[in-house]
């Protein structure tokens, strides 16, 4: 013989599967990266206490001003995130919850994704050499640029190498640095042709460069809208989609003469 349940005894008995399974929500891990303002490095210096920039075969201008580039710093890809950790970070304005997958590459060990942000970092750093100098039309001579920031992988520094090169070798084009003395900070991948790339994480790579005394920031012109949705006070936007109108863009802020894009 069966008895009957009464409505609230129901309701509890059928709420049970829903209560247990956002327990197990709440402490499963999820394919998801949770990330921060990382470190920031001025191109035209040092970093642990190596150059940069290294230019032979011709000689290297002296700069002030500087040119850095930005990161952010992401869990692990080995890291337990859970739905706890999800919502915390979705209140908070200096951290962003990333599909795991748009941080690292899927389906590859730890050591695997450390050499593939490593090989990454090393293509970037030829093209930005090739960009900088087939926009200086040095393309063709005898000139070896080494290029070197330990512990960052990745792509999304290379504008800013390539605006590096061009200051340490050209400046301005007029005797002047291409910074105006300014710390400028930036973000976006470089293609030979000069073609710059976006890269995802502008808006916490912004909050890192302001936190390091920039106060102009480049950004891909297709990232403006990212950019602009976690903007710290007094730092200005320049988009920018070619190592060219990045160099235009700087010429003309440093100069006063002509316009300067903005977001």
């Amino acid at each position: 013989m069966l008895s009957r349940l009464t409505r609230p005894q129901a309701v509890a008995v059928c709420a049970l599967p829903a209560v247990a399974l956002l327990a197990t929500a709440a402490f499963a891990p999820l394919p998801f990266s949770l990330t921060q303002p990382g470190m920031t490095a001025n191109v035209l210096g040092e970093n642990k206490g190596t150059p940069v920039i290294t230019i032979s075969g011709a000689a290297a201008r002296k700069t002030s001003g500087q040119l850095r580039m930005t990161t952010i710093e992401a869990t692990g890809p080995d890291t337990h995130v859970s739905l706890g950790d999800l919502v915390d970070a979705w209140f908070a304005t200096d951290q962003a919850v990333m599909p795991r997958d748009a941080v690292y590459p899927s389906g590859q060990s730890v050591k695997e994704i450390e050499e593939h942000n490593t090989e990454q970092m090393k293509e970037s750093q030829d093209a930005a050499a090739d960009a900088a100098l087939n926009y200086l039309d040095l393309g063709d001579k005898n000139i070896k640029v080494s290029l070197k920031l330990a512990d960052v992988g990745g792509p999304s520094a290379g504008l800013l190498f390539s605006l590096g090169v061009i200051d340490k070798l050209d400046g301005d084009g007029s005797g002047g640095d291409l910074t105006g003395g300014r710390n400028i900070a930036g973000t976006g991948t470089i293609d030979a042709d000069g073609t710059v790339g976006a890269v995802g994480g502008v808006a916490l790579k912004t909050q890192a460069a302001r936190r390091d005394g920039a106060t102009v920031f480049l950004v891909p012109k297709d990232e403006c809208a990212d950019a602009k949705s976690e903007l710290p006070k007094g730092l200005r936007l320049i988009p920018v989609t070619t190592l060219k109108g990045a160099v235009n863009s700087l010429t003309a802020l440093e100069s006063g003469k002509g316009s300067v894009p903005s977001c």
